[in-house]
């Protein structure tokens, strides 16, 4: 099996990276993570990457200060001398321009800390803690041009519980993240994911069933399952 070549794009700790590596630790996986490039020297993911064998790169963002342009056309130079075919970003906090998405159309993935397209942008958890939201989440996407947009590939959400904080709930979607990132990324390697009307369709994806409610119902007469 030839498995698809990506780089996964981090700033910081990389704890979605290191459950890439893990997955892709499986010669069955379709995926090869064949690059981890920072956008930052001292992004701690680096050390785990460097540790499993991955080769890594840093393109310094702050060298390229005011000149976009200039630091994607590095991160692509690198990206092509590892011949790289997918792009995974796992916390990677550039926004990158209109040019750059476009190039990498339908091969370029996301996963945020929240059930989109509710609370895109940063302090996710406490925005959802703040808004009072039952259920929270994250979601893995395409990604487009606009700020946490693209076509959804995949969610899995969480209760809100009453004694949660910011960091209780931060915690409970991470499990989820880990969970659902290596799956989505698995779909797109092995080229199950087409668009029709800028929704996403997955070959052969297990559909869940049932719901899911929180709190459940408890008044006499409703049902609590």
């Amino acid at each position: 099996m030839t498995r698809a070549r990506v780089a996964v794009l981090i700033s910081g700790r990389g704890s979605n990276m290191a459950a890439l590596l893990a997955a892709a630790a499986d010669p069955a996986y379709p995926a090869e993570i064949a690059l981890v490039l920072s956008n930052r020297a001292d992004a701690a993911g680096l050390a785990h990457a460097a540790a499993r064998g991955v080769p890594t790169a840093v393109v310094e963002s702050r060298a390229f200060r005011g000149d976009r342009q200039g630091f994607e056309a590095a991160m692509e130079a690198e990206l092509a001398r590892h011949d790289i075919r997918i792009l995974a970003l796992a916390g990677f906090m550039r926004v990158l321009t209109a040019g750059f998405v476009a190039r990498w159309e339908g091969r370029m993935v996301n996963i945020h800390p929240s059930l989109l397209p509710a609370f895109p942008g940063l302090d996710t958890h406490a925005r959802a803690l703040a808004a009072g939201v039952r259920l929270h989440g994250c979601t893995v996407h395409l990604v487009s041009a606009g700020v946490d947009e693209g076509p959804i590939l995949a969610q899995a959400a969480v209760p809100v519980l009453d004694s949660d904080t910011e960091g209780s709930l931060a915690a409970r979607v991470l499990a989820e993240e880990h969970r659902l990132y290596p799956a989505a990324l698995a779909w797109l390697a092995a080229g199950r994911v087409s668009l029709a009307g800028g929704v996403v369709r997955i070959a052969d994806a297990r559909g869940a069933t049932g719901s899911l409610a929180n709190p459940l119902p408890a008044a006499p007469g409703l049902s609590k399952g």
